[in-house]
Parts: structure tokens; C-alpha cells; sequence
């Protein structure tokens, strides 16, 4: 075997011995890397729009025989993001994950544990694999109708709120003319001339000032006197939303005038209210709110009365009992439970 035959056959095998050991460490990183079980907690219902999302479950994992805690963690965030450190609490989405220790792998017997003082506790037996779980908890104390004598009637119920927008109100306008003063057939020696370079030009501006505050929309300018086809408007465009404006023109011939015109504008916030109707399931409303809603209140018609509510930050109704998440999008997502003695 010649010598470069023999570099070329130490060469592959330096890349496949490379290979085996790049693809032995990815096998091992891959599998000592801890496994993740993520899940959501819900009320057994037998109608699913109102399997409602349970909060401040506890969430706990042992092994099969239920003496060895195999990891008691759960977050608050999003599925996407790392487990957290305790509270061990589900969030209000009923989201948990729990990060099982590295030994722990597929296949091995778990039992899940969940406990909520108003709901039936659940032990739940499964292998270690790759699945979500949904789990549904029974209620202790199941919530009577009250009688329709003894309830007060919710009805027409709506949802009031206000974002900060930009708008404007004209408040005028400007005009303002001008002069370019200039000789005409006079040969061009120097700039600045006319476009084809033959004439002797002059180039004049005016400038007009909206006013602290205000801003110019719709400029334009125009040659409304004098040899007008001799003349050209220097601005190639002329800025809106801005206080001051100048506008240059330049003429080839005789002395032109010009007009420049714009009207005045006043940016300012202004608070817009808006209005909407939440979604009731059975004793439960929902809704989303925009980012950036403010001055959130609940209209409803309380036995034939039209009464407003402020939510406020503590989220507070006299006749429900409120909560709210957010979501990736910075929405924000209410739920509210009727009280006892009320009804839709």
C-alpha cells in the first residue's frame, strides 16, 4: 500500500472514530437530561365549557408505592419555560410541570399526587412517558342552584373600558406666499442654473411655524404667478406631522411667486371608551381585554336595575368573585364565579 493510500485510509478513520464519539456524547447528553411532565388541572364537569382552569393545586410525585417523593415541583409560567422553584402550586390556567430527577426515566411507575382543599383528592398511577395530562378534579361542595324565588337575576351584563389613543383636531391652517426674484435669458455662468444647465436660475424658500404643540398636515406649494413653466419646486416631498416646514423653489426665467399651503393640527391622548359582552357558561362569565384597557367596570341589570360596578384592581363585584391571567400577547383574561344567591 503506497503512503498516500495510507494517509487517506487514516484520514476516514480519524472522521469515523470523530463521528462516534460526537454521537456518543449528543446520546448521552440527550438522555440525562432531565424529563418534564407538564399538565393542566380542571373541574369535572359534564358540560366542557365548564371544565374551569383550578389554581393552587398542590402537585406532587412519588414512585409507585408512594414512599419516595420523586420531585414536588411546579411553576407558574407558561409550558415553554423552566420549572421555578416553589410555591408548588398550579397557576390560574391549571398549568403545572414537574421536573423528575435525572435517574428517572421513561417507563419508570409514578404516581401523581393532587390536593385542593375544596376539590377530592387524586392519586393517579402511570409510567413515566411522553404525554400531556389533563386532570379533573370533583368539587367537595358542589354548588346548588338557588331557587328562583330567593335569587337575585343577573342579566344584560357588559364589559366598559377606556384605552389612551392618539388623536387630533384642526385647530387652522397656513398660508404664505413667496418670491423668487430672477432675470430671464440671462446664459448660466454659475450654479445655479436652470435644469438643462443653459439659463441663469434663482433659488428662493419661505418657512412657516405651526406653533408649540402643533403640527403641519397636508403641505404643498405651488407656482401661482409669473413664468410658472420656468419654475420647479425644490422639496422633493414636503414632511407632514412636523411644526416647521420650509419650502425652496427655484425659477430659470423672470421672477415667479409661490404659495404654500397647510392645515394645523393638534395631536393629543384622548381616552376612547369601548364596550363588550362577556361569554356566560352556567354561574361563570368570561372575557379579554386589550393592553392597555383602563377604568374596567362591569354594567349589569340586577333584578331589572341598571347598576354600575367598578372592578378595580382587587377585582371586587358584590355579586361574583373574580380573578385574571395574562397572556403571552400582554392580554388579559377575566373570570368571574356568580356568588351564591345570585343567577344569570
Amino acid at each position: 500500500m503506497s503512503n498516500s493510500h495510507r494517509k487517506s485510509s487514516w484520514t476516514v478513520l480519524t472522521i469515523l472514530a470523530s463521528a462516534l464519539v460526537v454521537s456518543f456524547v449528543i446520546y448521552r447528553l440527550f438522555h440525562l437530561q432531565a424529563i418534564v411532565l407538564r399538565g393542566a388541572v380542571t373541574s369535572r364537569n359534564s358540560d366542557p365549557h365548564k371544565e374551569l382552569p383550578i389554581a393552587s393545586v398542590l402537585v406532587t410525585v412519588t414512585d409507585n408505592k408512594g414512599t419516595r417523593v420523586l420531585q414536588s415541583v411546579t411553576q407558574t409560567k407558561s409550558a415553554t419555560d423552566e420549572p421555578l422553584a416553589p410555591p408548588i402550586a398550579s397557576d390560574a390556567t391549571g398549568f403545572f410541570s414537574i421536573k423528575l430527577p435525572r435517574e428517572v426515566r421513561h417507563g419508570h411507575a409514578i404516581t401523581l399526587h393532587f390536593r385542593h382543599p375544596d376539590y377530592q383528592s387524586l392519586d393517579l398511577k402511570d409510567f413515566v412517558g411522553d404525554q400531556l395530562y389533563v386532570v379533573h378534579l370533583v368539587p367537595l361542595h358542589p354548588p346548588t342552584p338557588p331557587t328562583n324565588t330567593a335569587a337575585t337575576v343577573v342579566s344584560n351584563v357588559r364589559v366598559r373600558y377606556s384605552i389612551k389613543n392618539m388623536t387630533s383636531a384642526t385647530v387652522g391652517s397656513a398660508v404664505k406666499a413667496f418670491d423668487v426674484e430672477n432675470i430671464g435669458n440671462v446664459p448660466c455662468t454659475a450654479q445655479p442654473c436652470s435644469p438643462d444647465g443653459r439659463w441663469k436660475a434663482a433659488v428662493g424658500s419661505a418657512t412657516i411655524d405651526a406653533g408649540p404643540g402643533n403640527e403641519f398636515r397636508n403641505v404643498r406649494v405651488s407656482c401661482i404667478a409669473g413664468p410658472c413653466p420656468f419654475t420647479r419646486i425644490e422639496t422633493d416631498s414636503l414632511s407632514n406631522n412636523r411644526q416647521i416646514v420650509t419650502a425652496t423653489a427655484r425659477t430659470w426665467s423672470d421672477t415667479a411667486t409661490f404659495l404654500m399651503e397647510a392645515e394645523v393640527f393638534h395631536p393629543m391622548v384622548a381616552q376612547v371608551v369601548h364596550e363588550s359582552y362577556p361569554t356566560i357558561f352556567g354561574p361563570t362569565l368570561n372575557f379579554t381585554l386589550p393592553t392597555g384597557a383602563e377604568g374596567i367596570s362591569m354594567e349589569a341589570d340586577l333584578n331589572g336595575q341598571t347598576i354600575i360596578f367598578p372592578l378595580g384592581p382587587n377585582l371586587f363585584l358584590s355579586w361574583a368573585t373574580c380573578n385574571s391571567r395574562t397572556n403571552p400577547d400582554q392580554t388579559r383574561v377575566y373570570r368571574c364565579e356568580l356568588k351564591p344567591s345570585y343567577r344569570f
